[in-house]
Order: structure tokens, then sequence, then C-alpha cells
């Protein structure tokens, strides 16, 4: 057995020298062993969605109405995942979604995640909100993309750009549905919000451009600088007509997440974006959304041959991964099992569920007649 599947082999030989995986192989079950380990606020705030937490179980109920039909005989014997999204080559078509302030779950957060994802070659989406410099989570190499949380000041988003560039960051991907909190309950019930003690602020702390702005330096004072941050990061819808702007400075790439209604997809294509992400943030900004899921077959029918189209929103598994492939993704996002693994085992426990993810992938795209992703159709699932 070759690929990514060999990870099974392994775990298997080890089991003769009495060695088990450091936690479950199973990511539906990580956010329960997580849980076990965190504080209250932090698990809450990585766990959580908008108001019941409608979008979140709708997310992953939408899975389980999509079924796949295995195809038999049709030598899968060797495969290759590999696939290239916006000049981004992959091992296989996964990358992991951007997610802010992960020191709230380890010390070494996003340092832990990049490490473990370089030495699988597996493309980061670093975060806007991440609880160290783009420019320190890019020292530790490996393919990436950054994600713009998109300022209200010009200047500062003008630098954050020039700054992710000058990295080697090599795609921009802008989320548009998170320019305000939602009414989130699990963390309000514990009255936590990690940018208020001044965790997932590290790009605009270090940011010139911010720092220019600020009567005292926020090592000075600290509690100023906060305050600027949140004037300039949440609270103010953008308009499609701003979009030129980004693309005056950045030429690489653009990605528009957050995408849910196939006229928004199509505006995305007429305004020359180079990629989408069907998104509904994992259920965290409207209760009560339509699952990212169920949105995707019309998006990919109305806009599939003008723009990649990316899908993040409940991907747990390798039929998950699978499934939203057929339905028109040419590659996903996987979010919260990356941080619960982070939780558990820091960068060990990150690049062990990346291996299982991938290895389920192998195993499941071959158990149902696939060489390659690039087979999969509508055709390969049935709608229950």
């Amino acid at each position: 057995m070759a690929g990514h599947a060999q990870y099974q082999n392994e775990i298997y030989l080890q089991g003769l020298a009495d060695q088990v995986p450091p936690f479950t192989t199973d990511a539906t079950r990580l956010a329960a062993a997580a849980e076990a380990v965190m504080e209250p606020g932090p698990f809450g705030y990585v766990a959580g969605g908008a108001g019941s937490g409608d979008t979140v179980r709708a997310n992953r109920a939408a899975f389980e109405r999509w079924r796949i039909v295995p195809r038999m005989l049709t030598g899968a014997t060797t495969r290759d995942l590999s696939t290239t999204v916006l000049g981004t080559a992959m091992p296989a078509p996964v990358l992991l979604a951007p997610v802010g302030v992960q020191g709230i779950v380890h010390p070494e957060g996003e340092l832990a995640v990049a490490r473990a994802a370089a030495a699988l070659d597996v493309p980061i989406v670093l975060s806007t909100a991440s609880s160290y410099p783009l420019e320190d989570v890019a020292a530790v190499g490996g393919p990436r993309w950054f994600q713009l949380y998109w300022p209200n000041e010009p200047e500062v988003c003008a630098s954050l750009l020039r700054r992710a560039k000058a990295a080697g960051y090599t795609a921009l991907v802008v989320t548009l549905d998170t320019w305000t909190l939602a009414w989130r309950p699990r963390d309000l019930d514990h009255a936590y919000l990690p940018f208020l003690r001044a965790s997932g602020v590290a790009n605009a702390f270090t940011d010139p451009a911010f720092r220019a702005g600020l009567e005292k330096s926020p090592e000075e004072d600290q509690a100023m600088a906060i305050l600027r941050w949140v004037s300039l990061f949440t609270g103010t819808d953008k308009r499609w007509d701003q979009l030129p702007f980004l693309r005056e400075h950045w030429d690489g790439p653009i990605v528009l997440k957050g995408i849910q209604h196939p006229d928004d997809a199509r505006r995305a294509a007429d305004a020359g974006m180079d990629g989408i992400i069907v998104s509904n943030h994992g259920g965290r900004q409207v209760d009560g959304a339509l699952a990212a899921l169920d949105a995707l077959p019309e998006i990919a029918t109305a806009v599939g041959d003008r723009l990649e189209i990316l899908f993040d929103s409940g991907i747990r598994t390798g039929a998950d991964v699978i499934k939203a492939l057929a339905l028109g993704a040419k590659a996903v996002l996987l979010g919260r099992p990356y941080i619960y693994a982070l939780a558990l085992a820091g960068e060990q426990g990150v690049r062990h569920t990346l291996r299982s993810l991938l290895a389920d992938l192998d195993l499941t795209l071959a158990l149902s007649g696939h060489q390659t992703p690039a087979t999969l159709t509508p055709n390969t699932l049935h709608r229950t």
C-alpha cells in the first residue's frame, strides 16, 4: 500500500509493539476529546456557532443526505490524489482553513500547525487574526495562503498585503461573512472574547501602518491598541465596488470566502476574482443559514467554468471530502478538527489528524472505484 493510505499500515504495525495513536483517528470524536483537555472559554470559542447552533448541525446533516455509490473493477489499486489549485501544488485537494487565535488552544499555535502542514506539503491559509506575526509563520516553510479580514483603513490593508506578499504567501483569501461577530452564546456565556485579551492581534500589533495610528505603541498601551484593533476590523461591511482596491495591492490569485448564493458567485466571477470558497464560516455567523454543502451544487453549475470553487464548513472525514469534490469543489478546507488536534497533542497531533484524513480520503476514494479525484462527479453520489 503506497501513498496516503500507508498511514493505516504504520498504525497497525506499531500495534505489534503495543503502540496506539496519540488519540482517535475518527475526526467526528475529536471535539469530545479536546473538550476534556481545554479550558471552557477557549473550547467554546472553537466549538461554538452562531445562535442555537442550528447551522453547525445543518452542515453535518447535509453530508448525511448524500451517499457514495461505489463502482467495482476499476483498477483503483494505484491512485494519484495530487492537484494544483490557483498555482499551488498540493498532495491532495485539502488545505487547512484559516482559524484565528490558535494561541488560546496551544502555546505554539500557528507555528505548530504550520510545521505539521509543511511536513506533509499541505497548504495552510493563515488568518489575519493569527497569534503569531505572518512572517514568523512563513519562516516555518511550506505552501501558504493569507486570509484577510479586511480592515477599515486602506493604509493598514495595503500594508498587510505587502507583508504577506513579501513573506511568500501566494494567494489571498478574503473573508466576507465576518465583518462583525454574530451572536455567539457559548462565548457570551463565558464573557470570553480572546481579542480583548490581546490574543490574535499579532499581525496588527506588528504592522507599521497600524502602529502609526497609535499615540503609544501596543507595548506601552495595550488597551488603546486593542480598541484601535476593534474599530479597524469589526463593524463595517464592504461593497462589491471596493474589490478593485484588493487587485491594486495584490498581484496573485484572490479568493472570496463565504459565498452561499449563486448570484454572489456570479458577481465574484464578473469582478475577475480567481476563486470562491462556498462556506458559512462553519456555522459561526448566521444561525439558520443554508448548509454550505446544500449551496455547493447550484453554485458549481453557475460558475464552475469561470473560477476555482473551494469548500469548507463541516468537513470531518474522507467521505465528506469526496462528497464535496463530487458536487463541484476543486478542493476543501479543514477547520475545527485540526484545532482540536492541536489542543490534544500540538504539532504531532495536527500531523496525526491530517495524515488520518488523507489516509481515509485515499482509501475511500479507492474503494469507491476512483484512481483520482478528477473522476468524481455528481453521478458518484445518490441523494437520499
